[in-house]
């Protein structure tokens, strides 16, 4: 056998003539006229012969290609056909080269529609791109590992606790969309690196809130009439949150009512019933200077395109020097309900948008508190504005 293979040398393929030459073994260099020339295993697979090229040889050296047709020769003795072995050996490769950039872009367009405004703010991505793919995005999602989790998300964990956790949940769905595209993931990635992390020692600081006894004095200062005073007096009479106050539509208002839709409401979905939120007489006073601002039906328009900035009414408060921020009235108002009125739980969550009661409990509930909530929000209106009434009693509606 000794004899049959090994015939050629790297000399004899540097200046050997066009032709083919055998090597022995059915390894074949076919030399062209222009100097070139390919490497060629023929060999016999399930009665049928076949050729299966191995490269150029100014690519492929003679100890190289004898090292491929060793190789691919032991797939025939395995009774595989060795191109097609190669191709699903490519195919499984290229599966596996899936880079984590590309997993995270599809993983966020197949959840956009389960994201608040189909998340074109991008907060469900940003974990992702400030914290995670500017150091592993052009790495295969098949190779990353706890130690690479770890290394990245290091040194935020403790000290951006809440966005380190946000970004360590985006990458384990990354991770769970590359496995359910076939690729093989380790699903179990993430929770070693947090186990390698350990506890976090920062503690969340909840947003600060102007205490209810301030507010009235805040409300009357916000007189200008311009959209950042004029948003902020909603905020505070309305207890939304500012997101749906900035994209709110004049259609959305019929009456002294405002419906925001259900995918515009924070942890809601889509299949969401719309939030109805009853509107006192201040607010629709309000709503009668905001209507003059409204443009194509929006009533907060940019200065340039789409909506007012989500920074608008923060930054007038940080330029007063207030550590309050409009998110807070939120619970200056749930402070305000708690301490002056005996309104019911469940009445007093749903003057949040807070979702209250297990999913049975909320099937039966054929009530969202409309009037009670009416008649609260009226009463907080009346403090705001410097008209300090009696307590507020509420009973429970039944449902």
């Amino acid at each position: 056998m000794s004899r049959l293979q090994n015939r050629l040398s790297a000399v004899k393929v540097r200046t050997c003539e066009p032709g083919k030459y055998a090597d022995g073994g059915g390894l074949w260099l076919h030399k062209r006229e222009d100097g070139g020339g390919q490497w060629v295993l023929r060999v016999t697979i399930h009665g049928r012969r076949r050729e299966m090229g191995l490269g150029a040889m100014t690519e492929v050296s003679l100890k190289e290609a004898r090292e491929a047709a060793d190789k691919w020769r032991a797939t025939v003795r395995e009774d595989k056909d060795p191109i097609k072995e190669r191709d699903r050996l490519r195919r499984e490769a290229a599966r596996n080269m899936h880079l984590l950039k590309d997993i995270a872009l599809d993983a966020f367009e197949s959840r956009k529609a389960e994201l608040k405004g189909d998340g074109v703010n991008g907060r469900w991505f940003s974990p992702l791109e400030l914290h995670v793919l500017p150091k592993l995005g052009k790495v295969p999602v098949a190779e990353i590992d706890q130690n690479d989790i770890r290394d990245v998300l290091a040194p935020i964990w403790h000290t951006k606790a809440e966005t380190a956790r946000k970004a360590m949940n985006r990458l384990g769905i990354c991770l769970k969309h590359g496995a359910a595209l076939g690729l093989d993931v380790d699903l179990q990635a993430t929770a070693k690196a947090a186990a390698l992390l350990g506890r976090q020692r920062h503690k969340a600081e909840n947003i600060p809130a102007l205490h209810w006894r301030e507010v009235p004095e805040f409300y009357a200062s916000l007189s200008d009439g311009t959209p950042a005073h004029l948003g902020l007096r909603l905020v505070i009479l309305t207890a939304v949150r500012s997101g749906p106050l900035r994209f709110m539509r004049l259609d959305q208002i019929e009456g002294d009512v405002w419906t925001i839709p259900g995918e515009g409401i924070k942890g809601r979905r889509d299949a969401t019933p719309d939030f109805r939120v009853p509107l006192s007489s201040e607010a629709l006073a309000v709503l009668d200077q905001v209507k003059r601002l409204a443009r194509n039906g929006v009533m907060f328009p940019s200065v340039r395109k789409g909506v007012m900035s989500d920074a608008t009414m923060s930054r007038l408060m940080e330029r007063r020097g207030m550590k309050g921020r409009p998110h807070g009235f939120r619970s200056s108002l749930r402070d305000w309900i708690a301490e002056t009125t005996d309104t019911p739980h469940d009445i007093a969550e749903t003057c949040l948008g807070h979702t209250v009661g297990g999913s049975v409990e909320r099937a039966y509930r054929r009530t969202d508190f409309l009037e009670q909530r009416r008649v609260v929000m009226e009463r907080w209106a009346m403090h705001v504005t410097g008209q300090n009434g009696a307590v507020v009693k509420m009973v429970t509606a039944s449902g």
